[in-house]
């Protein structure tokens, strides 16, 4: 299998470069090299670029506004705005519910939300984990009882991410409880501004609001927005996290933060010469970008698979594996970079470190480097922990 650019794909990668630097602001870009939290107002605005590129869903199909690229254009795509960095599309939305509505939805789901998901007009947030239903989702306990022309919702959710800039949440809910667990289970579209929710937010460890409760309390969702048949979500779900797990490799985004290590290390002092010239530092470092190049392989067979085989609604299981050690790099990326920045790596120190003899090399990137490191400890739980993955590499994989 060959899996080198071909010279039309290399003149593709050259444009999106192109794109990339004449239309991201250097503001927002700095951003993302510093570490630092994008704001909604950024990531509206980047999509809305995108979207009048007609760039804004390029996975999806043409005829919802994606751009029928090929599988392999899709990852150059992806992996140059990793490495740029560019902010990536909101995946509640772009990867995640309008992949479903599109595969599943009926017309008028369509019509209504994929536009507005394109555009970033909506902003969508993941109702699936449940306090005692995290790894083992299909536990869930949330209850749709359906009530002439709407169901009425009760329960809670977790760990929703971002919930609390969101205008829509979709959802995993219990529609028959009498039922196999999975086979109970049906995939809901709910307006947030419905009476009857609730949003607390959860403090992570780095001091950010990231996550929060969602409580769901007599909500009243009409019919209409049930996404395919009532009780077949548990299909719907694994559709969706299957496309999950292969975004989230983000092997593009490892190259640009290894490519960062190496600049900050090339400028850090330690025994009286640059970090990067320390071999046991060194050592780690190649390590590291050896396991990056073996998972930029097998995401490239993956994408070469993906383009034989065409368009199945059945994600690859091996998309397991890119999910395991991409996130597994991303972790050992941001402790890469604890062990760069030292002392210097501290949190939230506005004005520097007292009794410090020297100021840091990158102050505005020392202030988010152990916020970055907290917070990447949660890449392998979630969209199915590493544990889960495994075990469905060895059933639809090996085959044991």
């Amino acid at each position: 299998m060959d899996l080198r650019y071909t010279d039309e794909e290399l003149a593709f990668r050259d444009d999106v470069r192109a794109f990339l630097k004449e239309n991201l602001s250097e503001d927002i870009r700095r951003k993302l090299v510093d570490g630092e939290h994008m704001d909604k107002d950024d990531l509206v605005a980047w999509s809305r670029i995108l979207n009048a590129k007609g760039w804004a869903v390029p996975h999806w199909p043409q005829e919802h506004g994606g751009t029928g690229w090929d599988p392999m254009r899709q990852y150059i795509f992806l992996e140059e705005t990793q490495k740029w960095p560019a902010p990536q599309p909101l995946a509640f939305g772009v990867n995640m519910v309008g992949p479903v509505i599109y595969t599943f939805g009926n017309a008028e789901q369509k019509a209504k939300y994929l536009p507005r998901i394109a555009n970033l007009d909506d902003w969508w947030c993941q109702g699936f984990s449940e306090p005692g239903a995290g790894s083992d989702l299909a536990s869930l306990k949330t209850r749709a009882v359906r009530e002439g022309d709407h169901y009425i919702i009760n329960g809670q959710k977790t760990w929703t991410t971002l919930a609390q800039y969101a205008d829509w949440i979709f959802c995993l809910v219990r529609t028959n409880p009498e039922a196999k667990k999975q086979e109970g289970i049906s995939f809901l579209l709910i307006d947030m501004k419905t009476p009857g929710i609730e949003v607390r937010p959860i403090v992570t460890i780095d001091g950010g609001r990231e996550i929060n409760e969602v409580f769901f309390t007599d909500v009243k969702v009409p019919v209409e927005n049930l996404v395919g048949e009532e009780n077949k979500g548990w299909d719907y779900a694994k559709f969706l996290l299957g496309n999950e797990r292969t975004n989230i490799a983000r092997v593009g985004m490892s190259k640009q933060r290894i490519a960062r290590i190496r600049e900050l290390a090339g400028k850090e002092m330690s025994s009286g010469r640059p970090l990067i010239e320390d071999e046991r530092f060194l050592e780690k470092l190649t390590a590291v970008e050896i396991e990056l190049k073996a998972l930029e392989l097998t995401q490239l067979r993956v994408v070469a698979a993906d383009a034989k085989r065409g368009k199945t609604g059945r994600p690859d299981p091996a998309s397991s594996i890119l999910k395991i050690k991409g996130s597994e790099i991303q972790q050992a990326t941001t402790w890469l970079l604890m062990q760069v920045m030292g002392p210097h790596a501290l949190p939230y120190h506005e004005h520097g470190i007292d009794g410090s003899n020297e100021p840091p090399i990158e102050p505005d990137y020392a202030a988010t480097a152990a916020p970055t490191y907290f917070n990447f400890r949660k890449v392998s739980i979630y969209g199915g922990s590493n544990e889960i993955q495994k075990n469905i590499i060895a059933k639809a994989v090996l085959g044991l």
